[in-house]
């Protein structure tokens, strides 16, 4: 369970990459959670104006879940973790956030990022990606976790009209 965890990026693929970068718009602002993968991430794809790195595209903060394996966890509450990820809303790990928590930032930073440019790049992890498929596709919380997201992947949205364009895509 890694979320707020400082853990680097792996970024061995140049060659994938080299593809996602030449897959992205070329003029588009890049803006990255604060955490250091996602910033790396974001620094890997080139030259482009950068916006000011933000929190609110953290990955969810698994509190004092963090950096244990979920058969760990499991064996110690084995109810809480299959509540908080088989009903995911206000249910939240010790310390930690909830789907709601999570859904509420990320969309909050979303929603700060509307008219800011025709396209913006947003570096950032499963969670956020994740919320951002549930208002865009208006699914339940359940459904939105069905999604897959890859790293290196590009999952490409709008939010007003609220319209999906491509989920997990690897250039």
């Amino acid at each position: 369970m890694i979320g707020w965890t400082d853990l680097p990026a792996d970024l061995s693929d140049t060659a994938a990459l080299a593809r996602l970068s030449a897959h992205l718009p070329p003029e588009a602002p890049v803006i990255s959670s604060d955490l250091a993968r996602a910033v790396a991430t974001a620094d890997a794809l080139g030259a482009r104006q950068r916006l000011p790195h933000d929190p609110s595209f953290r990955e969810m903060h698994f509190g004092q879940w963090e950096t244990r394996p979920f058969a760990e966890i499991e064996a110690e509450s084995p109810e809480h973790i299959r509540a908080f990820w088989e009903t995911p809303g206000d249910i939240a790990p010790p310390g930690g956030e909830s789907w709601t928590a999570l859904t509420t930032r990320t969309w909050a930073a979303l929603d700060r990022l509307q008219g800011l440019a025709p396209d913006i790049i947003v570096v950032a992890h499963f969670g956020p990606i994740v919320a951002a498929l549930q208002r865009a596709e208006q699914l339940s919380p359940e459904a939105a976790f069905a999604h897959r997201i890859d790293n290196l992947s590009v999952t490409s949205l709008t939010l007003a009209p609220p319209k999906v364009f491509s989920i997990n895509h690897r250039p």
